[in-house]
């Protein structure tokens, strides 16, 4: 009877936890959906996908709009689609709210769609910074901005996820197993 009612918390633990976590392509971008992705910037009807590694403090984890720390960095422009291949591209970064250019690369096409920038932010420190990308046909330029901060700080797993592991514990345990119902009830005065 026992070995019953742990089975059914088990699989009511199970579909709770199911329900919380994002599935399919979401995985694919760091928990969140291709459509929610704010790594993804829009230029001129094209998507450009920017990234930031700190190999030396966080290994392989990507980040986008919140770096931890300043330190050697290393950003990645990837292009979403082909035809941004064939076009002239100038990127820039900028410390910010000052504007001070920190990194430029010159106007060039990139045949193989991406684009690996190592920067040693240290000198830079904590901040604010803005992702410059133009796009370049003859004498229109477009431009498109992707803010970030450095020094945010690692984050972990909300908080509140775990509270929601606890309480569904507690409420599996409640509704499944008498004991433990019996005592929170006498406890209670029910």
């Amino acid at each position: 009877m026992l070995l019953k009612q742990l089975k059914r918390m088990l699989f009511v633990l199970a579909t709770l936890m199911a329900w919380t976590l994002p599935t399919g392509s979401a995985w694919a971008h760091g928990g969140v959906s291709v459509e929610f992705d704010t790594c993804r910037i829009p230029v001129s009807g094209y998507w450009v996908h920017f990234t930031a590694y700190t190999p030396l403090a966080t290994a392989d984890k990507e980040y986008c709009g919140q770096i931890p720390a300043p330190g050697m960095t290393n950003v990645v422009i990837d292009y979403e689609d082909k035809a941004l291949r064939k076009m002239t591209v100038e990127y820039e970064i900028t410390k910010e709210p000052e504007g001070s250019v920190i990194f430029h690369q010159d106007a060039q096409t990139l045949p193989t769609g991406t684009l690996n920038i190592p920067i040693d932010f240290t000198p830079y420190g904590s901040g604010d910074y803005l992702a410059h990308i133009t796009l370049i046909n003859g004498e229109d330029r477009v431009d498109a901005h992707a803010p970030f901060t450095i020094g945010s700080g690692e984050k972990g797993m909300n908080p509140a996820f775990y509270v929601l592991i606890l309480l569904a514990v507690l409420g599996a345990l409640y509704f499944f197993v008498p004991a433990v119902k019996q005592k929170v009830d006498s406890a209670f005065g029910g």
